[in-house]
């Protein structure tokens, strides 16, 4: 007998059923819940799981009922689902959850569903070709990079420039409020990409104990906010970089010499040009897909892949110490902002899954333990307890379907398999996460 009394469209890629559970199974799960706070039941004038059924039922009546409720509504959930073969992109929301003594419980449940998509064409993407071997001036730039890195800042007492440190004070000034203001030390570099424009522009020429004001405008039109600060120059300092020579090849590794440190730069630029020549490919076959097969997108979907881009905005402000109760973002306005590109996300996961399952690819099991393994180096666990923590955090789902994602994407740009599942255990432990559906 049918479960579902009723099912309709509600919305793209969304449907809504109302669900019936029986009597009979109402009758019998309250039973065993009944039973179970009997034996746990401690009430004055009687011994622990002696308090009659009566009193238990009407002193813990609604506790009994939600408990009731907790355990059918998913059961007779997942029951609809499979007889429905829906394929649900993230849980239900609940709604109308009505449970009568006596009588069958209902509920109307409301969930995404994944679209039907016709795979087209698959054939003929344009992928850019990038050249991977490092050129001799990518090599000197790189060599000039570590110098920098290794370089210690020396004082000096011309004009501040790009590239130069300058430390200092730096004090809001509060305008009519009576606060005193506080003095913040700073350190920065002039043109860091990191440091506020009006920051370095102010910097730029002064010399240690000069005096400057900084004035940061953000926002524009009425909802524009102006702020100043008065900024102190104590130092300037320039980096003084030690010599491209064989002693600075034996300090920053076991190399014989200079030639042998440039040779292990220029591997490792080419691992990067080939990291990065695969990611462009990826973007690009991913743009032509969704170009190709075009989609109205699950809203509740576009959501929640929104709501965690913030979040991890939000984790990477917090680690760099901002404190988020103090900052005046509108996360409103910057989710907003975030949704074409969450848009894709979601478009791009729900065109791979319909192309592997169109090709009939699957992740074998070699491929995902060797991916587990990987994983478990790389934390310096057993497999078997990442998979365990994996299972507890319910990952190991999104994890299998975004390397099946992987797995598509080389398939359709001409790789091998095998080096699909070797170049996307790199990104998978960063990407997975963000894969719920």
């Amino acid at each position: 007998m049918s479960v579902v009394l009723s099912i309709d469209e509600v919305g793209p890629c969304r449907k809504q059923l109302k669900i019936e559970v029986p009597a009979p199974a109402v009758e019998a799960e309250t039973k065993r819940v009944v039973d179970e706070f009997r034996r746990k039941a401690k009430l004055p004038g009687f011994r622990k799981g002696k308090v009659p059924r009566e009193l238990v039922e009407q002193r813990f009546q609604s506790d009994i009922e939600q408990e009731v409720i907790d355990r059918l509504v998913p059961r007779y959930w997942r029951q609809a689902e499979a007889e429905k073969e829906l394929d649900p992109l993230m849980p239900p929301s609940l709604e109308d959850v009505d449970l009568q003594p006596g009588a069958e419980l209902t509920f109307v449940a409301s969930v995404e569903t994944r679209p039907e998509i016709q795979v087209g064409d698959l054939e003929n993407f344009e992928l850019p070709e990038l050249e991977v071997t490092p050129t001799p001036e990518e090599i000197d730039a790189s060599l000039d990079e570590l110098r920098r890195s290794l370089a210690e800042w020396v004082a000096v007492e011309r004009p501040a420039a790009r590239g130069d440190l300058v430390v200092g004070e730096m004090t809001p000034q509060n305008g009519d409020s009576d606060a005193e203001p506080e003095e913040q030390t700073i350190s920065f570099e002039v043109g860091d990409p990191q440091v506020w424009e009006e920051l370095t522009l102010e910097a730029t020429g002064k010399t240690a104990g000069q005096s400057t004001e900084v004035v940061r405008r953000q926002g524009e039109g009425e909802d524009a906010v102006e702020q100043r600060f008065s900024l102190h120059i104590a130092e300037v300092k320039e980096r003084d970089l030690p010599p491209a020579d064989d002693a600075l090849a034996a300090r920053v590794g076991e190399f014989e010499d200079l030639a042998a440190l440039k040779e292990a730069l220029g591997k490792r630029l080419e691992q990067e040009k080939r990291q990065e020549r695969r990611q462009q490919r990826e973007k690009s076959l991913t743009d032509q897909l969704r170009e190709r097969h075009p989609l109205t997108l699950p809203r509740g979907v576009v959501d929640q892949e929104i709501e965690a881009m913030l979040r991890d905005y939000a984790s990477g402000l917090a680690m760099r110490g901002v404190d988020l109760e103090k900052t005046q973002l509108d996360w409103r306005e910057m989710g907003e902002k975030v949704r074409p590109q969450a848009e894709n996300h979601v478009h791009s996961r729900l065109i791979l899954d319909a192309v592997a399952k169109d090709l009939e690819l699957e992740v074998t099991e070699a491929e995902f333990e060797r991916t587990l393994a990987n994983l478990a180096r790389a934390e310096g666990k057993t497999t078997v307890a990442v998979r365990q923590a994996l299972d507890r955090a319910g990952r190991l789902g999104p994890l299998r379907a975004q390397l099946r994602r992987e797995k598509t994407l080389r398939h359709l740009m001409g790789d091998s398999p095998e080096l699909a599942m070797t170049d996307s255990d790199d990104t998978v432990e960063e990407n997975e996460q963000d894969d719920q559906d």
